[in-house]
């Protein structure tokens, strides 16, 4: 990585989207003291919940570069510094952490602007659940048109994280971030700055078993239900 900005967003970008389609993969690990051993289907972020340490931490501390890959096998230290605790029989109980912005703490509705990314029915809306959505999915047709939410600049364009297929997300301000996962093509660039309703991809199927977008809003690195922001869908937002 050339530039600390850089890394940070490889690694903020395996915190955003950590369960957000709603599925989890294989069995979870377990550890013990300061040593975690990677387990089928583990990722990083997964063992961030699971141990308590931020996901810079684990890979600062254990070396790890992006792509961030790991090996079935692997034996690596943890810190548990974020209040993990161990059960009477001293095996440590799995962490689920509370948000980092807790819903009493989200913004007041209108504060920014947004659009709706692309119309089609919402299939699969928010949950709060551990492992549950982290935004919403809307369903349409391959090649409609997806859509920047907000007006703001391109920080990812790619397809390196497994699960989301072609992926594009946006940076607004310090606060926000929105995602466009499981595009066909995609028409902007990293870098890139774009206008609120500038076409940005054609939705597409890419790592999803039918033709759908998945749209997230992130606050402060935070998931927040878009339907709570969104305008009635079929109007233009008032502002």
């Amino acid at each position: 990585m050339k530039h600390p900005l850089r890394l940070f967003l490889c690694l903020f970008i395996g915190l955003i989207l950590a369960g957000c389609s709603g599925s989890k993969s294989g069995s979870d690990g377990s550890y013990s003291g300061s040593v975690y051993t990677v387990k089928r289907g583990d990722t990083l972020s997964k063992i961030s919940r699971m141990t308590g340490t931020s996901v810079s931490s684990l890979a600062r501390m254990n070396g790890i570069s992006p792509p961030y890959t790991i090996e079935v096998g692997q034996r690596l230290k943890v810190s548990g510094s974020s209040g993990s605790k161990k059960s009477s029989s001293g095996r440590t109980a799995k962490v689920t952490p509370s948000s980092a912005v807790p819903q009493s703490s989200w913004p007041p509705v209108g504060q920014r602007c947004w659009r709706w990314p692309t119309s089609g029915k919402v299939v699969l809306r928010y949950s709060t659940a551990d492992g549950g959505n982290k935004g919403i999915d809307i369903a349409g047709s391959r090649g409609q048109p997806i859509y920047a939410s907000g007006a703001g600049k391109v920080v990812y364009v790619g397809n390196q994280l497994r699960g989301y297929g072609n992926l594009i997300m946006i940076k607004h301000n310090d606060d926000y971030i929105t995602a466009y996962a499981h595009n066909d093509k995609m028409m902007v660039n990293n870098g890139q700055s774009v206008k609120i309703g500038q076409q940005i991809a054609t939705m597409g199927k890419s790592d999803a078993d039918s033709v759908k977008l998945h749209f997230q809003i992130r606050y402060r690195a935070t998931a927040i239900d878009p339907l709570r922001y969104l305008p009635p869908q079929g109007s233009k937002p008032k502002c």
